[in-house]
C-alpha cells in the first residue's frame, strides 16, 4: 500500500477530540487501523497507553543512550462547513489527499510510522531507543502528552531530541523571501488566560447610569488595544530567522533583516506596526476571546467579564503579564482572576550539534530547502517534554502551500502526495543520524 493510501485510511477514522466528550472507542478503532497499516511497529515495539494516547518504544542497541522521541498527535478538530471533498473521506484526487487531519497532523504521523515500519522490515536496529508519542487530545489541551513525558521522567529518561509539529516547509514564509524554507520551531511561547471582572449595582436597563460593568470592560479593552503594555524585543531565534531569510529578499528590507542583530532597535519599533505575525514572535500578545454580561436583554449586569488569552514571551513572562494587566485593570475598577498560567518553554539552541543534525536531515531529504529557526506563536504537545529534553524542535517535514496552510482547522484541508515520501525519508535519516 502506498503512503498516500495509508494516510487516506487514517483520515477515514474520525478521531475528533472534544472537551468533555468520551470518544475513546473511535481512537481504539484508529489504533486497530494503525496496527493493520504498520504491522512491524506493533509487533516489534512496546506499546504503552495513557487513556488513548500512545507511547511506543522501539528498542535500540544501546539502552543506556539518550533516546529520540518523534511526536504527532492523533486527534483532529471538528469539520464543519462545505468541503470540496467530504472531510473524513480521505479522497485521493488532484495529486492530494483530502480530509481533516491531513496537515494537522496525521500526515506527519503516517510518515513517522511508515519510516519506522520500513526500517524494521529492512532489519535495521537503531543505535538508541526510538519513541513514538501520539496524544489523543492535543486540540483540547488534553493530558496524554503530559502523561507520556511524566512517564519518561519518572524512569529517569532524558531524550537527546524531541521532534513534534510546529513549522513546516513553505515558500515565502515572509513577503519577499524567495525560496523554500523549513521553519523549525525553537521557541514556544507560554499561554496564560485571565478573567477580567467588572462589578456593578445591576438594575433595569431603562436607567443605566454611567460606568456600568460592560462600559468599563470596553474601555479597558480599547485601552489595551491602543496602548498595550507589552514591549517588543528581538530574540536570538528571530534574529537568526531574519539572518537566513534576509539574503533572499531584494532591496533595503533584505539588507536590514540580514543584519537583524545590528538593526534590532529599529526592528523593535517598526515591526509591531507593519507585520502582525512577526510582532507575535518578539512580544507578548493579548487577545480578548470571550465575554459575558447579564442574562436579560433589558438587565444591567451586577457582574460582567471578558477573558484575555495572552501568549507570553521570555522577556515579559507570565508573572509580569499578570502584573501589567492588574495595573491597567485597576484604572477601570476591574478585577483580574487567573484561569491558568503556563510559562514560555526553554529556547532551543540553534547552534547545538543536535539542531545541526536535524538541519542536515532536512537538506538531505529536501535538497533545495533552507532550514530556518523561528519563534512559534502557537502551542504544541512538545511543551510537556521541555523539562526532560534540551532539544525540543517543532518541525513537521511536509511541504505546504498557502491554501493548505489556511485549511488547518478550516475547510478543504489537504496535503500533496509528492511531499509524503520526503517526510518518510526525513524521519528515517533522523533515526539513522542518532
Amino acid at each position: 500500500m502506498r503512503p498516500e493510501e495509508k494516510l487516506s485510511r487514517m483520515i477515514q477514522c474520525e478521531t475528533v477530540s472534544q472537551a468533555g466528550v468520551d470518544n475513546g472507542h473511535k481512537f481504539r478503532a484508529f489504533h486497530e487501523v494503525l496496527a493493520s497499516l504498520f504491522p512491524n511497529v506493533f509487533s516489534r515495539c512496546e506499546v504503552t497507553k495513557f487513556d488513548e494516547a500512545l507511547l511506543i518504544r522501539w528498542p535500540g542497541k544501546g539502552h543506556e543512550k539518550e533516546p529520540i522521541v518523534l511526536m504527532s498527535h492523533q486527534d483532529v478538530v471538528e469539520a464543519s462547513g462545505k468541503w470540496s471533498h467530504e472531510p473524513f473521506s480521505g479522497d485521493i484526487a488532484d495529486g492530494r489527499v483530502w480530509g481533516r487531519g491531513t496537515v494537522d497532523t496525521k500526515g506527519s504521523l503516517m510518515c513517522i510510522f511508515e519510516a519506522v515500519d520500513q526500517l524494521i522490515a529492512e532489519g535495521y536496529v537503531p543505535e538508541r531507543d526510538v519513541y513514538i508519542s501520539s496524544s489523543d487530545g492535543e486540540e483540547v489541551n488534553g493530558e496524554g502528552a503530559a502523561k507520556a513525558a511524566a512517564f519518561l521522567k519518572e524512569k529517569g529518561i532524558r531524550p537527546i531530541l524531541v521532534l513534534d509539529e510546529g513549522g513546516m516547509i513553505k515558500a515565502e514564509p515572509i513577503k519577499g523571501a524567495k525560496g523554500r524554507f523549513a521553519m523549525m520551531g525553537c521557541l514556544e511561547k507560554g499561554t496564560c488566560n485571565f478573567r477580567i471582572v467588572a462589578r456593578g449595582k445591576g438594575g433595569h436597563a431603562s436607567a443605566p447610569g454611567r460606568q456600568t460593568p460592560l462600559v468599563r470592560l470596553g474601555e479597558f479593552m480599547a485601552d489595551i488595544e491602543k496602548d498595550d503594555p507589552f514591549k517588543a524585543r528581538m530574540n536570538p531565534t528571530t534574529v537568526e530567522m531574519f539572518r537566513r531569510l534576509g539574503p533572499t529578499i531584494k532591496g533595503p528590507l533584505g539588507f536590514v533583516l540580514s543584519h537583524a542583530a545590528f538593526f534590532s532597535p529599529l526592528l523593535n519599533k517598526v515591526l509591531p506596526s507593519v507585520n502582525r505575525l512577526a510582532t507575535a514572535m518578539i512580544k507578548t500578545t493579548c487577545a480578548f476571546t470571550q465575554a459575558h454580561g447579564s442574562e436579560g436583554l433589558n438587565v444591567l449586569p451586577e457582574m460582567a467579564y471578558v477573558t484575555a488569552n495572552c501568549r507570553v514571551i521570555h522577556h515579559q513572562d507570565a508573572d509580569e503579564t499578570e502584573r501589567l494587566l492588574r495595573e491597567r485593570a485597576a484604572k477601570y475598577d476591574l478585577e483580574v482572576e487567573v484561569i491558568n498560567k503556563n510559562p514560555a518553554c526553554p529556547v532551543v539552541d540553534h547552534n547545538s550539534p543536535v539542531f545541526h543534525k536535524v538541519e542536515d536531515a532536512i537538506r538531505q531529504s529536501f535538497p533545495s530547502v533552507i532550514p530556518c529557526p523561528y519563534a512559534m506563536t502557537g502551542g504544541t504537545d512538545a511543551k510537556h517534554f521541555s523539562s526532560i529534553c534540551d532539544a525540543v524542535i517543532r518541525f513537521a517535514p511536509l511541504e505546504i502551500d498557502e491554501q493548505q496552510y489556511s485549511s488547518i482547522h478550516a475547510i478543504d484541508e489537504n496535503i500533496s502526495i509528492d511531499t509524503l515520501q520526503g517526510g518518510i525519508d526525513f524521519y528515517k535519516k533522523i533515526i539513522k543520524s542518532f
